[in-house]
Protein backbone atom coordinates (compact mmCIF):
# COMPACT_ATOMS: atom_id res chain seq x y z
CA UNK A 1 0.00 0.00 0.00
CA UNK A 2 1.69 3.75 -0.60
CA UNK A 3 2.02 5.95 1.81
CA UNK A 4 1.16 9.61 2.27
CA UNK A 5 3.20 12.02 0.45
CA UNK A 6 5.61 14.25 2.43
CA UNK A 7 4.31 17.36 2.24
CA UNK A 8 6.63 20.76 2.06
CA UNK A 9 6.57 23.54 4.68
CA UNK A 10 5.01 25.72 2.12
CA UNK A 11 2.50 23.44 1.30
CA UNK A 12 1.32 22.95 5.08
CA UNK A 13 1.55 26.52 5.46
CA UNK A 14 -0.68 27.15 2.75
CA UNK A 15 -2.98 23.88 4.29
CA UNK A 16 -2.84 25.86 7.90
CA UNK A 17 -3.04 29.55 6.95
CA UNK A 18 -7.53 29.52 6.83
CA UNK A 19 -6.66 29.07 10.76
CA UNK A 20 -5.25 33.27 11.26
CA UNK A 21 -8.22 34.47 9.90
CA UNK A 22 -10.28 31.50 12.37
CA UNK A 23 -8.51 32.79 15.20
CA UNK A 24 -9.21 36.40 14.20
CA UNK A 25 -12.43 36.40 14.95
CA UNK A 26 -12.08 33.50 17.39
CA UNK A 27 -9.81 36.08 19.23
CA UNK A 28 -11.88 39.05 18.39
CA UNK A 29 -14.83 37.20 20.58
CA UNK A 30 -13.00 36.38 23.62
CA UNK A 31 -11.38 39.41 23.97
CA UNK A 32 -14.27 41.72 23.91
CA UNK A 33 -17.89 39.22 24.17
CA UNK A 34 -17.96 40.15 27.72
CA UNK A 35 -17.17 43.53 27.54
CA UNK A 36 -20.00 44.06 25.20
CA UNK A 37 -22.43 42.11 27.38
CA UNK A 38 -21.40 44.33 29.97
CA UNK A 39 -21.62 47.84 28.09
CA UNK A 40 -25.21 46.44 27.03
CA UNK A 41 -26.56 45.86 30.88
CA UNK A 42 -25.87 42.20 31.58
CA UNK A 43 -24.77 41.61 35.46
CA UNK A 44 -21.27 40.18 36.42
CA UNK A 45 -22.76 36.79 37.54
CA UNK A 46 -25.16 37.23 34.48
CA UNK A 47 -22.26 37.01 32.02
CA UNK A 48 -21.36 32.74 32.01
CA UNK A 49 -24.92 31.87 30.61
CA UNK A 50 -24.94 34.75 27.79
CA UNK A 51 -21.47 32.68 27.13
CA UNK A 52 -24.00 29.26 26.84
CA UNK A 53 -23.97 29.93 22.98
CA UNK A 54 -20.08 28.80 22.23
CA UNK A 55 -20.29 25.81 24.10
CA UNK A 56 -24.01 24.57 22.88
CA UNK A 57 -23.33 25.42 19.27
CA UNK A 58 -19.71 23.42 19.26
CA UNK A 59 -21.29 20.69 21.01
CA UNK A 60 -24.14 20.78 18.28
CA UNK A 61 -22.42 21.63 15.06
CA UNK A 62 -18.65 20.12 15.38
CA UNK A 63 -20.13 16.07 15.27
CA UNK A 64 -22.85 17.20 12.76
CA UNK A 65 -19.99 18.87 10.48
CA UNK A 66 -17.62 16.06 10.89
CA UNK A 67 -20.49 13.22 9.99
CA UNK A 68 -21.21 15.14 6.84
CA UNK A 69 -17.21 16.20 5.68
CA UNK A 70 -16.60 12.74 6.06
CA UNK A 71 -18.78 11.88 3.37
CA UNK A 72 -18.71 14.90 0.96
CA UNK A 73 -17.02 15.29 -2.21
CA UNK A 74 -17.61 17.54 -4.33
CA UNK A 75 -15.39 19.89 -6.87
CA UNK A 76 -13.79 21.86 -3.87
CA UNK A 77 -13.10 18.48 -2.18
CA UNK A 78 -14.52 17.49 1.56
CA UNK A 79 -13.66 19.68 4.45
CA UNK A 80 -12.86 22.97 1.86
CA UNK A 81 -16.65 24.14 0.73
CA UNK A 82 -17.17 23.91 5.15
CA UNK A 83 -14.37 26.34 5.37
CA UNK A 84 -16.16 28.57 2.43
CA UNK A 85 -19.40 28.42 4.52
CA UNK A 86 -18.60 28.76 7.91
CA UNK A 87 -16.35 31.81 6.87
CA UNK A 88 -19.42 33.64 4.86
CA UNK A 89 -21.32 33.44 7.86
CA UNK A 90 -18.57 34.55 10.98
CA UNK A 91 -18.00 37.75 8.55
CA UNK A 92 -21.20 38.62 8.85
CA UNK A 93 -21.65 37.95 12.41
CA UNK A 94 -18.44 40.02 13.44
CA UNK A 95 -20.21 43.27 11.42
CA UNK A 96 -23.16 42.97 13.02
CA UNK A 97 -22.44 41.74 16.41
CA UNK A 98 -20.64 45.26 17.73
CA UNK A 99 -23.59 47.04 16.36
CA UNK A 100 -26.46 45.09 18.48
CA UNK A 101 -28.65 47.80 20.09
CA UNK A 102 -29.66 45.25 22.98
CA UNK A 103 -28.14 42.59 24.84
CA UNK A 104 -30.49 40.00 23.37
CA UNK A 105 -29.32 40.71 19.88
CA UNK A 106 -26.05 40.52 20.97
CA UNK A 107 -26.57 36.86 22.77
CA UNK A 108 -28.35 35.89 19.24
CA UNK A 109 -25.38 36.71 17.23
CA UNK A 110 -22.87 35.08 19.23
CA UNK A 111 -24.89 32.14 18.49
CA UNK A 112 -25.00 32.47 15.21
CA UNK A 113 -20.84 33.66 15.47
CA UNK A 114 -19.91 30.80 17.44
CA UNK A 115 -21.50 28.09 15.50
CA UNK A 116 -19.81 29.15 12.28
CA UNK A 117 -16.88 29.31 13.29
CA UNK A 118 -17.39 25.67 14.42
CA UNK A 119 -18.65 25.40 10.61
CA UNK A 120 -14.85 25.65 9.65
CA UNK A 121 -13.13 25.01 12.51
CA UNK A 122 -13.56 21.17 12.86
CA UNK A 123 -13.11 20.11 9.06
CA UNK A 124 -9.70 22.12 9.58
CA UNK A 125 -8.44 19.63 12.64
CA UNK A 126 -9.78 17.11 10.48
CA UNK A 127 -7.84 18.30 7.24
CA UNK A 128 -4.33 18.32 9.03
CA UNK A 129 -5.28 14.62 9.69
CA UNK A 130 -6.49 13.79 6.24
CA UNK A 131 -3.14 15.60 4.49
CA UNK A 132 -0.15 14.63 6.72
CA UNK A 133 1.49 11.13 7.35
CA UNK A 134 1.58 10.57 11.27
CA UNK A 135 5.25 11.85 11.24
CA UNK A 136 4.03 15.33 10.11
CA UNK A 137 0.91 15.97 11.94
CA UNK A 138 2.88 17.29 15.12
CA UNK A 139 4.04 19.45 12.74
CA UNK A 140 1.01 20.37 10.74
CA UNK A 141 -1.11 20.98 14.54
CA UNK A 142 2.05 23.23 15.41
CA UNK A 143 1.84 25.19 12.51
CA UNK A 144 -2.25 25.25 13.63
CA UNK A 145 -1.12 26.99 16.71
CA UNK A 146 1.78 29.26 15.28
CA UNK A 147 -1.48 30.88 13.08
CA UNK A 148 -3.76 30.92 16.15
CA UNK A 149 -0.94 32.70 18.13
CA UNK A 150 -0.48 35.33 15.60
CA UNK A 151 -4.00 36.19 14.33
CA UNK A 152 -4.52 36.52 18.09
CA UNK A 153 -1.92 38.59 18.65
CA UNK A 154 -3.21 41.51 16.33
CA UNK A 155 -7.33 40.59 16.58
CA UNK A 156 -6.66 40.82 20.90
CA UNK A 157 -4.85 43.91 20.87
CA UNK A 158 -7.24 45.52 18.09
CA UNK A 159 -9.09 48.35 19.95
CA UNK A 160 -6.55 49.56 22.43
CA UNK A 161 -4.65 50.16 18.94
CA UNK A 162 -7.21 51.67 17.41
CA UNK A 163 -8.18 53.70 20.28
CA UNK A 164 -4.09 55.03 20.25
CA UNK A 165 -4.29 56.14 16.95
CA UNK A 166 -7.35 58.45 18.20
CA UNK A 167 -10.36 56.17 17.83
CA UNK A 168 -13.44 56.88 20.24
CA UNK A 169 -13.45 54.01 23.31
CA UNK A 170 -16.00 55.78 24.67
CA UNK A 171 -19.12 53.19 25.94
CA UNK A 172 -21.71 56.36 24.79
CA UNK A 173 -23.01 56.76 21.44
CA UNK A 174 -24.14 60.82 20.47
CA UNK A 175 -27.78 59.86 21.94
CA UNK A 176 -26.37 59.07 24.97
CA UNK A 177 -27.44 55.62 25.53
CA UNK A 178 -24.54 52.57 26.00
CA UNK A 179 -23.08 51.71 23.01
CA UNK A 180 -20.32 49.70 21.89
CA UNK A 181 -17.06 51.60 21.58
CA UNK A 182 -15.68 52.78 17.55
CA UNK A 183 -12.42 51.07 18.63
CA UNK A 184 -14.18 47.66 19.52
CA UNK A 185 -17.09 48.19 16.11
CA UNK A 186 -13.77 48.87 13.79
CA UNK A 187 -11.75 46.29 15.37
CA UNK A 188 -14.69 43.67 14.19
CA UNK A 189 -15.19 44.85 10.91
CA UNK A 190 -11.16 44.05 9.99
CA UNK A 191 -11.99 40.68 11.70
CA UNK A 192 -14.13 39.98 9.04
CA UNK A 193 -12.39 40.97 5.93
CA UNK A 194 -9.07 39.20 7.68
CA UNK A 195 -11.03 35.79 8.47
CA UNK A 196 -12.97 35.48 5.20
CA UNK A 197 -9.23 36.43 3.20
CA UNK A 198 -6.91 33.95 4.87
CA UNK A 199 -9.71 31.07 4.53
CA UNK A 200 -9.81 31.65 1.08
CA UNK A 201 -6.21 31.85 1.05
CA UNK A 202 -6.35 28.23 2.11
CA UNK A 203 -9.18 26.82 -0.53
CA UNK A 204 -7.41 28.39 -3.75
CA UNK A 205 -3.97 26.83 -2.65
CA UNK A 206 -4.83 23.40 -1.77
CA UNK A 207 -5.85 20.34 -2.57
CA UNK A 208 -7.41 17.12 -0.94
CA UNK A 209 -7.38 13.59 -1.97
CA UNK A 210 -10.06 11.94 -3.36
CA UNK A 211 -11.58 9.06 -1.00
CA UNK A 212 -10.61 6.15 -2.97
CA UNK A 213 -6.42 7.66 -2.80
CA UNK A 214 -7.07 8.73 0.61
CA UNK A 215 -8.80 5.36 1.95
CA UNK A 216 -5.59 3.56 0.56
CA UNK A 217 -2.99 5.70 1.95
CA UNK A 218 -1.21 2.73 4.07
CA UNK A 219 -0.99 4.80 7.55
CA UNK A 220 -4.59 5.76 6.99
CA UNK A 221 -5.16 2.59 9.41
CA UNK A 222 -5.28 3.62 12.83
CA UNK A 223 -2.91 2.60 15.27
CA UNK A 224 -3.54 -0.79 17.05
CA UNK A 225 -5.59 -0.28 20.34
CA UNK A 226 -5.55 -2.51 23.23
CA UNK A 227 -8.90 -4.31 23.80
CA UNK A 228 -11.78 -2.61 25.69
CA UNK A 229 -14.11 -4.28 27.73
CA UNK A 230 -17.28 -4.84 25.85
CA UNK A 231 -20.80 -3.20 27.34
CA UNK A 232 -23.49 -5.37 27.04
CA UNK A 233 -26.72 -4.77 26.60
CA UNK A 234 -27.45 -4.51 30.28
CA UNK A 235 -25.00 -2.25 31.40
CA UNK A 236 -26.04 0.17 28.80
CA UNK A 237 -29.37 0.61 29.51
CA UNK A 238 -28.28 0.89 33.38
CA UNK A 239 -25.67 3.17 32.31
CA UNK A 240 -28.98 5.49 30.92
CA UNK A 241 -30.83 4.81 33.68
CA UNK A 242 -28.49 6.17 35.97
CA UNK A 243 -27.99 9.73 34.19
CA UNK A 244 -30.94 9.94 33.42
CA UNK A 245 -31.98 9.66 37.50
CA UNK A 246 -28.71 11.99 38.12
CA UNK A 247 -30.16 14.43 35.90
CA UNK A 248 -34.12 14.61 36.99
CA UNK A 249 -32.85 14.50 41.02
CA UNK A 250 -30.41 17.26 39.77
CA UNK A 251 -33.39 19.00 38.28
CA UNK A 252 -35.69 18.89 41.25
CA UNK A 253 -32.84 19.84 43.82
CA UNK A 254 -32.29 23.09 42.06
CA UNK A 255 -36.32 23.72 41.84
CA UNK A 256 -36.83 22.77 45.74
CA UNK A 257 -33.71 24.27 47.08
CA UNK A 258 -34.03 27.70 45.07
CA UNK A 259 -30.51 27.24 43.31
CA UNK A 260 -28.97 29.32 40.27
CA UNK A 261 -31.45 28.69 37.58
CA UNK A 262 -27.84 28.17 35.70
CA UNK A 263 -27.52 25.15 37.26
CA UNK A 264 -30.63 23.37 34.85
CA UNK A 265 -27.81 23.43 32.56
CA UNK A 266 -25.74 20.39 34.26
CA UNK A 267 -28.84 18.67 35.29
CA UNK A 268 -30.44 18.92 32.07
CA UNK A 269 -27.21 17.70 30.77
CA UNK A 270 -27.42 14.84 32.94
CA UNK A 271 -30.83 13.73 31.68
CA UNK A 272 -30.24 14.03 27.86
CA UNK A 273 -27.42 12.45 28.04
CA UNK A 274 -29.12 9.37 29.87
CA UNK A 275 -32.17 9.65 27.39
CA UNK A 276 -29.29 9.17 24.40
CA UNK A 277 -28.38 6.47 25.73
CA UNK A 278 -31.65 4.41 26.73
CA UNK A 279 -32.97 5.59 22.81
CA UNK A 280 -30.01 4.12 21.43
CA UNK A 281 -30.21 0.83 23.73
CA UNK A 282 -33.89 0.39 22.19
CA UNK A 283 -33.37 1.33 19.03
CA UNK A 284 -29.97 0.78 17.82
CA UNK A 285 -30.53 3.66 15.39
CA UNK A 286 -29.20 4.11 12.07
CA UNK A 287 -27.82 7.40 10.16
CA UNK A 288 -26.29 10.24 11.88
CA UNK A 289 -27.55 9.67 15.90
CA UNK A 290 -26.43 5.56 15.88
CA UNK A 291 -23.36 6.34 14.17
CA UNK A 292 -22.26 9.14 16.25
CA UNK A 293 -23.26 6.60 19.70
CA UNK A 294 -21.93 3.56 18.09
CA UNK A 295 -18.59 5.37 17.87
CA UNK A 296 -18.48 7.04 20.98
CA UNK A 297 -18.99 3.63 22.80
CA UNK A 298 -16.18 2.38 20.77
CA UNK A 299 -13.61 5.62 20.66
CA UNK A 300 -10.22 4.82 20.91
CA UNK A 301 -8.47 3.93 24.15
CA UNK A 302 -6.00 7.32 24.01
CA UNK A 303 -8.77 9.22 23.37
CA UNK A 304 -10.94 7.81 26.33
CA UNK A 305 -7.40 9.18 28.39
CA UNK A 306 -7.61 12.34 26.87
CA UNK A 307 -10.96 12.97 27.74
CA UNK A 308 -10.23 14.38 31.46
CA UNK A 309 -6.88 16.15 30.25
CA UNK A 310 -9.38 17.94 27.69
CA UNK A 311 -11.86 18.68 30.36
CA UNK A 312 -10.00 20.33 33.16
CA UNK A 313 -7.74 22.31 30.43
CA UNK A 314 -10.83 23.96 28.56
CA UNK A 315 -12.61 24.54 32.45
CA UNK A 316 -9.83 26.34 32.90
CA UNK A 317 -9.64 28.34 29.37
CA UNK A 318 -13.67 29.19 29.63
CA UNK A 319 -13.37 30.86 33.40
CA UNK A 320 -10.09 32.96 31.87
CA UNK A 321 -12.23 34.03 28.66
CA UNK A 322 -15.22 35.05 30.90
CA UNK A 323 -13.46 36.40 33.62
CA UNK A 324 -10.63 38.18 32.90
CA UNK A 325 -12.12 41.48 31.81
CA UNK A 326 -14.31 41.75 35.17
CA UNK A 327 -11.18 40.53 37.51
CA UNK A 328 -8.87 42.90 35.59
CA UNK A 329 -10.99 45.69 35.35
CA UNK A 330 -11.60 45.16 39.37
CA UNK A 331 -9.05 44.36 40.77
CA UNK A 332 -6.08 46.30 38.39
CA UNK A 333 -7.78 49.59 37.43
CA UNK A 334 -10.85 49.42 40.06
CA UNK A 335 -14.05 49.59 38.59
CA UNK A 336 -17.06 47.81 37.85
CA UNK A 337 -18.92 50.35 36.09
CA UNK A 338 -18.94 49.93 31.90
CA UNK A 339 -19.53 53.62 31.29
CA UNK A 340 -16.37 54.28 33.47
CA UNK A 341 -12.95 55.18 31.52
CA UNK A 342 -10.90 53.21 33.86
CA UNK A 343 -12.84 50.44 32.89
CA UNK A 344 -12.22 50.97 29.42
CA UNK A 345 -8.76 51.22 29.69
CA UNK A 346 -9.42 48.33 31.69
CA UNK A 347 -10.74 46.23 29.53
CA UNK A 348 -8.26 47.19 26.34
CA UNK A 349 -5.86 46.06 28.85
CA UNK A 350 -7.29 42.87 28.28
CA UNK A 351 -7.07 42.83 24.79
CA UNK A 352 -2.96 43.55 25.08
CA UNK A 353 -3.05 40.44 27.93
CA UNK A 354 -5.02 37.99 25.40
CA UNK A 355 -2.90 39.64 22.52
CA UNK A 356 0.36 38.72 24.77
CA UNK A 357 -0.68 35.22 25.50
CA UNK A 358 -1.17 34.35 22.05
CA UNK A 359 1.75 36.09 20.66
CA UNK A 360 3.85 33.93 23.24
CA UNK A 361 1.90 30.38 22.05
CA UNK A 362 2.95 31.72 18.23
CA UNK A 363 6.55 31.18 20.06
CA UNK A 364 5.55 27.95 22.13
CA UNK A 365 4.53 27.08 18.89
CA UNK A 366 7.92 26.76 17.42
CA UNK A 367 9.45 25.90 20.80
CA UNK A 368 7.34 22.59 21.61
CA UNK A 369 8.64 20.52 18.47
CA UNK A 370 11.81 20.09 20.03
CA UNK A 371 10.17 20.03 23.51
CA UNK A 372 8.43 17.02 22.19
CA UNK A 373 11.70 15.12 20.98
CA UNK A 374 13.08 15.57 24.17
CA UNK A 375 10.61 14.57 26.46
CA UNK A 376 7.73 12.91 24.58
CA UNK A 377 4.29 14.77 24.22
CA UNK A 378 2.99 14.08 27.84
CA UNK A 379 6.06 15.53 29.48
CA UNK A 380 5.60 18.15 27.32
CA UNK A 381 2.10 18.49 27.89
CA UNK A 382 2.20 18.55 31.81
CA UNK A 383 5.36 21.09 31.46
CA UNK A 384 3.49 23.60 29.15
CA UNK A 385 -0.07 23.50 31.44
CA UNK A 386 1.60 23.60 34.68
CA UNK A 387 3.35 27.23 33.06
CA UNK A 388 -0.36 28.08 32.45
CA UNK A 389 -1.66 27.14 35.78
CA UNK A 390 1.53 28.85 37.61
CA UNK A 391 0.30 32.27 35.12
CA UNK A 392 -3.55 31.91 36.14
CA UNK A 393 -2.53 31.61 39.84
CA UNK A 394 -0.05 34.94 39.66
CA UNK A 395 -3.24 37.18 38.61
CA UNK A 396 -4.43 37.24 42.34
CA UNK A 397 -1.35 38.32 43.53
CA UNK A 398 -0.35 40.86 40.89
CA UNK A 399 -1.16 44.43 41.28
CA UNK A 400 0.90 46.37 38.69
CA UNK A 401 -1.08 45.05 35.56
CA UNK A 402 1.64 45.71 33.46
CA UNK A 403 3.00 42.74 35.38
CA UNK A 404 0.11 40.53 34.37
CA UNK A 405 2.43 40.14 31.26
CA UNK A 406 4.63 37.95 32.79
CA UNK A 407 1.23 35.90 33.75
CA UNK A 408 0.59 35.63 29.67
CA UNK A 409 4.17 33.75 29.04
CA UNK A 410 3.06 30.82 31.09
CA UNK A 411 -0.68 31.02 29.60
CA UNK A 412 0.50 31.18 26.10
CA UNK A 413 2.36 27.73 26.13
CA UNK A 414 -0.05 26.54 27.81
CA UNK A 415 -2.52 27.53 24.67
CA UNK A 416 -0.08 26.26 21.88
CA UNK A 417 0.09 23.06 23.65
CA UNK A 418 -3.65 22.18 24.05
CA UNK A 419 -4.01 23.45 20.30
CA UNK A 420 -1.25 20.58 19.15
CA UNK A 421 0.01 18.23 21.17
CA UNK A 422 -3.71 16.09 22.25
CA UNK A 423 -4.96 16.39 18.23
CA UNK A 424 -1.28 14.72 17.65
CA UNK A 425 -1.89 12.13 20.40
CA UNK A 426 -5.43 11.38 19.00
CA UNK A 427 -5.15 11.76 15.26
CA UNK A 428 -2.94 8.13 14.75
CA UNK A 429 -5.47 6.35 16.63
CA UNK A 430 -8.06 7.38 14.26
CA UNK A 431 -8.94 6.05 11.10
CA UNK A 432 -9.08 7.99 8.33
CA UNK A 433 -12.50 7.37 7.13
CA UNK A 434 -13.84 8.44 10.79
CA UNK A 435 -11.64 11.32 11.18
CA UNK A 436 -13.78 14.31 10.69
CA UNK A 437 -16.80 12.01 13.23
CA UNK A 438 -13.92 11.53 15.80
CA UNK A 439 -12.78 14.85 16.02
CA UNK A 440 -15.97 15.95 16.00
CA UNK A 441 -16.68 13.45 18.81
CA UNK A 442 -13.24 15.05 20.65
CA UNK A 443 -14.80 18.54 20.49
CA UNK A 444 -17.74 17.44 22.65
CA UNK A 445 -15.11 17.31 25.63
CA UNK A 446 -13.70 20.69 24.69
CA UNK A 447 -17.18 22.25 24.26
CA UNK A 448 -19.03 19.88 28.06
CA UNK A 449 -16.58 21.58 30.53
CA UNK A 450 -17.47 25.26 28.80
CA UNK A 451 -20.77 24.07 29.53
CA UNK A 452 -20.05 23.56 33.26
CA UNK A 453 -17.70 26.29 33.26
CA UNK A 454 -20.94 28.35 32.24
CA UNK A 455 -23.98 26.63 34.38
CA UNK A 456 -21.73 26.44 37.23
CA UNK A 457 -18.95 29.75 37.75
CA UNK A 458 -21.59 32.38 38.07
CA UNK A 459 -23.53 29.97 41.08
CA UNK A 460 -19.72 30.12 42.55
CA UNK A 461 -18.94 33.33 42.03
CA UNK A 462 -21.94 34.33 44.01
CA UNK A 463 -21.91 31.52 47.12
CA UNK A 464 -18.03 31.20 47.04
CA UNK A 465 -16.47 33.41 45.44
CA UNK A 466 -17.94 36.55 47.21
CA UNK A 467 -18.43 38.05 43.99
CA UNK A 468 -14.91 38.31 43.34
CA UNK A 469 -13.75 37.29 39.62
CA UNK A 470 -10.47 36.94 40.08
CA UNK A 471 -11.39 33.64 42.09
CA UNK A 472 -12.03 32.06 38.82
CA UNK A 473 -8.62 32.40 37.34
CA UNK A 474 -7.52 31.12 40.48
CA UNK A 475 -9.79 28.04 39.63
CA UNK A 476 -8.73 27.72 36.23
CA UNK A 477 -4.81 27.33 37.32
CA UNK A 478 -5.33 24.51 39.58
CA UNK A 479 -7.79 23.04 36.90
CA UNK A 480 -4.20 23.59 34.47
CA UNK A 481 -2.21 21.85 36.90
CA UNK A 482 -4.45 18.94 37.79
CA UNK A 483 -4.63 18.32 33.53
CA UNK A 484 -0.96 18.12 33.23
CA UNK A 485 -0.76 15.24 36.11
CA UNK A 486 -3.73 13.53 34.04
CA UNK A 487 -1.89 13.80 30.45
CA UNK A 488 0.61 11.23 31.80
CA UNK A 489 -2.04 8.78 31.72
CA UNK A 490 -2.34 9.27 28.21
CA UNK A 491 -0.51 6.35 25.62
CA UNK A 492 2.20 7.73 22.68
CA UNK A 493 2.32 6.68 19.54
CA UNK A 494 4.43 3.54 19.52
CA UNK A 495 4.12 2.55 22.61
CA UNK A 496 2.85 -1.36 22.88
CA UNK A 497 -0.57 -1.85 23.38
CA UNK A 498 -2.08 -2.91 26.79
CA UNK A 499 -4.83 -5.02 27.99
CA UNK A 500 -7.31 -2.44 29.75
CA UNK A 501 -10.46 -2.43 31.47
CA UNK A 502 -12.45 0.41 30.31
Amino acid sequence: MPVRPVLSFWQIWNMCFGFLGLQFGFALQNANVSRIFQTLGASVDAIPSLWIAAPLTGLLVQPIIGYCSDRTWTRLGRRRPYFLVGALLASVALIAMPRSGALWIAAGLLWMLDASINVSMEPFRAFVGDQLGPAQRPTGYSMQSFFIGVGSVVASSLPWLLTRTGVSNEATAASGLAAVPDSVRYSFDLGAAVLFLAIGWTVLRTREYPPETLHGFRDSLATPEPPLAITTDRGQRAKGLFWAALGVAGLATVTVAHLDKQLYLVGGGALVWGLALLVHHLTASAGFFGTVMRDMEHMPHTMRRLIPVQFFSWLALFAMWIYTTPAVTQVHFHSTDPASAAYNDGANWVGVLFSAYNGFAALAAVIIPFMVRRFGLRRSHLLNVWLGGAGFLSIAFIRDPHWLLLSMLGVGFAWASILSIPYALLSDSVPSEKMGLYMGIFNFFIVIPQLVAASVLGFLLKTLFGGAPVRALTLGGVCFLIAGLLALRVPEPGDPPRTISG
